[in-house]
């Protein structure tokens, strides 16, 4: 392993920490803790982990991998890691070496680099070699110090408050994701945390949890975190749908469901799953059945009440690989549904949204103030989710059948806290990195029934749902 006088000099300086990095990340156990913390938000336990510039080891270990492997230039952060964590796998060797990286046995389901980024040679061919360790399904998770805080942590160094460390690259968010652009990755979450990174007594977790997390102010925060995807590989190949239609008193819908519904692939599956009617939906839906052979419909009875119950049994019998929801009222039209196929079998991304909020639409769609509270929340949900949404309550959500076996597998995070089901995939999505993607549509008015949605009752239930999302996603 040839090394540059640069690397050089982070080999010596890394070992020469190595025998005290505990005590210094005592003097600052409050900035450790933090990150640890949100670093296993962003890495589920369970699932392989490469960690690149892995120290001696602590971050690997408290993310619980189902297989973990740390690699690090010093070979005595190796040995100290080794030593203390012998169920893990640690490697001495150049991050920077494609060679070296086609020997980890990959892939890997997250490659992390925390503050490892700031000190490659060429960041953008550093990161464009992780591909051969990449899966479609892959997440970098890169966490690095933000390059306003450089004078405020070298002073501490200077004051012997933080280890000491070589000249690193000091890179913006939009330097990182220049480079990921370059290197064939797409950043799919961004963060920022810790504008101030110690306890203070209190204080400092008071003004990191309720001010820190604010727009703008969070971007002063000490810690930038960014999740990215491959980008390469990520188109399905002719995948199967399953469309699914929760239904509750639309008799007048159900035939017109089906007979707009466009044959956008090979193999289109229809599922209703119908809500105890008063109208006789359900015996339109074994008539329609009977009169459209040449259609693969099939009907479930709810179990419980609601939008979110029907979607979770209706998801749990789907068969297509991608599953698509479209509400019974056809104010999305089916005619719709073949741009969120293409959006999602291209690769494009891997969690589809509708917008109604885009283009203009027909008149008495939505009421004006339906319209304010839906524009208003969608940019609540923006900044909590930190990705763009500019509507969240539209019904029509499409995402593949193993990402949301995946995200159910995972709802003890969340609970069962949403009586729509649109929350439970956003928020799903949104803890599972899933690349968001919108499609707008043309919102169109209701022609048969009336709508479900209580203005003022289910307006409760959205503030509700925001408090909800602040402490789980933010201000923890």
């Amino acid at each position: 392993m040839i090394l540059t006088k640069r690397k050089q000099a982070i080999q010596a300086n890394a070992d020469e920490q190595a025998s005290s990095r505990d005590a210094w990340m005592g003097k600052n156990a409050y900035y450790y803790r933090d990150d640890r913390a949100y670093m296993r938000f962003l890495v589920r336990p369970g699932q392989s982990v490469l960690e690149l510039g892995c120290g001696t080891g602590e971050l690997l270990d408290a993310l619980e991998p189902s297989r973990g492997v740390g690699v690090d230039l010093s070979a005595r952060m190796v040995e100290v890691a080794s030593s203390r964590y012998p169920r893990l796998e640690f490697r001495q060797g150049d991050v920077e070496d494609k060679d070296f990286l086609e020997s980890l046995d990959g892939p890997f389901d997250v490659i992390v680099l925390s503050d490892t980024i700031g000190y490659f040679e060429d960041c953008a061919q550093a990161l464009e070699n992780l591909h051969c360790l990449c899966t479609p399904a892959t997440r970098l998770v890169i966490a690095y110090h933000n390059w306003f805080w450089e004078p405020v942590l070298r002073l501490g160094e200077a004051l012997g408050l933080k280890m000491p460390s070589v000249e690193m690259n000091w890179l913006s968010t939009d330097d990182t994701l220049g480079f990921l652009h370059l290197a064939d990755f797409e950043s799919v979450r961004s963060e920022w945390r810790q504008i101030v990174p110690h306890r203070l007594l209190g204080l400092g977790t008071l003004l990191n949890r309720f001010i820190g997390t604010l727009p703008l102010v969070r971007r002063l925060s000490l810690r930038n975190y960014l999740v990215a995807r491959p980008l390469r590989g990520t188109a399905l190949p002719n995948p199967s749908v399953t469309v699914l239609i929760p239904c509750r008193n639309e008799r007048g819908n159900i035939e017109k469901a089906v007979t707009r519904l466009p044959r956008f692939c090979r193999d289109i599956e229809i599922l209703f799953v119908e809500g105890h009617s008063q109208d006789g939906t359900l015996d339109e839906i074994r008539r329609v059945i009977d009169v459209h052979p040449e259609h693969d419909i099939k009907v479930l009875v709810q179990d419980g009440k609601g939008k979110g119950d029907a979607v979770c049994k209706g998801f749990a019998n789907a068969r297509g690989d991608i599953l698509m929801i479209l509400d019974a009222d056809l104010t999305v039209p089916p005619e719709d549904l073949p741009k969120f196929y293409k959006a999602i079998a291209s690769g494009k991304g891997e969690f589809i949204n509708g917008s109604r909020l885009v283009y203009p639409m027909q008149d008495q769609a939505m009421r004006f103030l339906n319209l304010l509270a839906n524009r208003t929340f969608s940019w609540l949900f923006t900044w909590l989710l930190n990705q763009r949404y500019t509507d969240t309550l539209c019904g029509t959500k499409v995402l593949s059948r193993r990402n949301y076996e995946i995200l159910h597998a995972n709802r003890d995070y969340f609970g069962d806290f949403d009586p729509f089901g649109d929350f439970n995939l956003i928020f799903g999505a949104a803890k599972l990195n899933l690349k968001v993607v919108e499609v707008p549509i043309r919102y169109a008015a209701r022609e048969y029934g009336e709508t479900q949605i209580s203005r003022f009752r289910h307006g409760w239930l959205l503030l509700k749902m925001v408090v909800f999302a602040y402490r789980k996603l933010k201000s923890f």
